[in-house]
């Protein structure tokens, strides 16, 4: 069994066509076919059901797709961490983050390249499902992201500190001022949430149902610079965490009285992947700025 079979298997799984397989790792397709058959020969099972152009994955193709990802993953790590013993001189980092950590990352973002100029970093926003799912397959090296009611055991979290949730508000909202506001005044403003997906969504949605308490939401929205535009415009609310919003200017932000509504911001990364160096020194200057957001 070699490593390049496993890796032509994958992504023949992922893709589903051996021919579109073929091409993205620019390979011929009778080279892929001919190496996935004597991974299957060798294995002695079926991976893939060939039905005429078509192909599906046998009961045996996913079981040992999870077998496969973790061996070239250890492989892949192996070498990044030789690699991994120079200067920083080259090399990548991918980091995923939720939209309410974003004024976090770009002080420590502006750190990193200034010091390590010839590191690519690539930055993706997601909802914590999108995040979630790209740091378990293995396209990320590192998450930040709130934290999720039930963890998932393959992945590593690191507290980077709490934030409450506040009701937000425009500056020239009637409510602008108030020091303190409850859930059952909030039940009867116009709201607009961040829709599925986002954590925020999910843990707001919980605490109304848990106090039998339905607000009145006039829109839930998978963008949320559009969803505070529409609070800037004065005629809507939203909750969201006080650090998403701790550096906005144009916005109020008013505390949630008589209930612990915490947001606990985490540093994920995948309990199998070695951590390059650049993550680690990436990390040191994301927790150097964190008094600048009132945690």
């Amino acid at each position: 069994m070699e490593l390049r079979q496993l890796k032509y298997f994958i992504k023949a799984k992922e893709l589903l066509n051996f021919t579109a397989a073929a091409e993205a790792l620019n390979i011929s397709q009778s080279t892929l076919s001919q190496q996935i058959k004597q991974l299957e020969i060798e294995l002695d099972t079926p991976l893939f059901n060939r039905i005429g152009k078509r192909i599906t994955l046998t009961e045996a193709g996913d079981l040992f797709y999870s077998y496969a990802l973790q061996t070239v993953n250890k492989a892949n790590s192996g070498l990044t961490l030789l690699k991994d013993l120079s200067e920083l001189k080259t090399g990548a980092l991918s980091i995923g983050v939720t939209y309410g950590l974003r004024h976090l990352l770009t002080p420590a973002l502006i750190a990193f390249l200034n010091d390590y100029p010839g590191v690519t970093v690539k930055v993706y926003f997601g909802t914590s499902e999108e995040l979630h799912d790209k740091l378990i397959g293995l396209h990320l090296d590192l998450v930040l992201a709130f934290e999720e009611i039930i963890a998932d055991e393959n992945l590593t979290y690191t507290l980077l500190f709490e934030s409450p949730l506040c009701l937000v508000a425009a500056l020239n909202s009637p409510l602008a001022d108030k020091k303190e506001i409850d859930l059952t005044e909030i039940s009867q403003l116009p709201i607009v949430l961040p829709a599925a997906g986002y954590s925020t969504r999910k843990f707001v949605g919980d605490i109304f149902a848990k106090h039998n308490i339905h607000p009145k939401i006039s829109a839930e929205i998978n963008d949320i610079p559009t969803l505070l535009d529409l609070v800037k415009s004065g005629k809507w609310y939203t909750i969201l965490a006080k650090t998403t919003v701790a550096i906005d200017k144009e916005l109020a932000i008013i505390p949630i009285n008589k209930i612990n509504m915490t947001r606990r911001a985490m540093i994920i990364t995948h309990q199998d992947a070695y951590q390059k160096k650049a993550a680690r020194y990436f990390l040191e200057r994301l927790t150097a700025p964190l008094s600048n957001f009132g945690v």
